[in-house]
């Protein structure tokens, strides 16, 4: 997570900072930016607090303890019967900001195996909450559905929509300092209080301002983010041409203790 993502328009307003809790730098007009090119139907874990806001799915639609290394029956419930691929991003510790992702996949027989990774990744400054506010400086804890990516670079071969724009840029520097130049050259917007089936530039917020958003999987800058997941270029470049919508793909995310309630 970064420090802002600016249209042409809106560069001159570097100076007025960034969207507190996101990757997104909210524009003097809030643009409904609208589907993504090419937009396939999506199934998934709506937006929210922990992929199942607004009272959740009916449980016979939830799946059990999901077989994934480290996760307890509490968030192996939240992940969806019908996923089959999940990236799990497993904090150190509830105030660190290193985690490691690795992306799994159900074979035949429901079992989850490993495809790619470990990676090392990095989370926000904070840490991790399951209770995410906008300027936290945390990222959110839970089961989230992976539908849309985009970024300033062209896809790499992704089978998810992909919204290829010059305004993933992403400007000044990091809490260690470090630049930020290029770290939204991919981006997966994990769907923490955002409408599925758009650009992950859209800035529409169900749950509200409040609540933070813009929260991404992107490339790594070498430092801590805002409260988005980051992985390395070439990692985020597999990662894209891994992920598959028709296996309802979902990030499951938080530190080590949360994930194992």
């Amino acid at each position: 997570m970064l420090s802002t993502v600016l249209t042409r328009a809106a560069l001159p307003l570097l100076a007025a900072g960034l969207l507190l809790g996101g990757c997104a730098k909210p524009s003097e007009q809030s643009p409904a930016a609208g589907p993504l090119p090419s937009a396939a139907p999506h199934a998934g874990p709506p937006a929210g607090s922990n992929a199942v806001p607004h009272g959740g799915p009916p449980a016979a639609d939830r799946a059990g303890p999901a077989g994934l290394p480290g996760l307890g029956p509490r968030t192996g419930e939240l992940v969806p019967d019908g996923t089959r691929q999940a990236l799990l991003v497993t904090g150190r510790s509830s105030n660190s900001s290193e985690s490691t992702a690795t992306l799994y996949e159900r074979d035949g027989e429901d079992h989850w195996k490993a495809v790619a990774g470990p990676w090392p990744a990095r989370n926000a400054l904070k840490g991790w909450t399951d209770e995410h506010w906008a300027g936290d400086h945390r990222t959110p804890i839970g089961v989230f559905g992976l539908t849309d990516a985009g970024g300033r670079l062209p896809d790499p071969g992704t089978g998810l929509p992909y919204h290829q724009s010059e305004e993933f840029v992403a400007v000044g520097t990091g809490f260690r300092g470090e630049s930020l130049r290029g770290s939204f050259d991919y981006v997966v917007a994990i769907n923490y209080n955002r409408e599925s089936g758009l650009t992950p530039l859209d800035e529409r917020r169900p749950m509200g301002w409040d609540r933070g958003g813009g929260v991404w999987i992107h490339v790594d800058h070498d430092g801590p983010t805002q409260g988005c997941v980051s992985l390395g270029l070439d990692r985020m470049a597999e990662l894209l041409r891994r992920l598959d919508p028709g296996k309802r793909p979902v990030v499951v995310m938080g530190d080590s203790d949360s994930l194992a309630r």
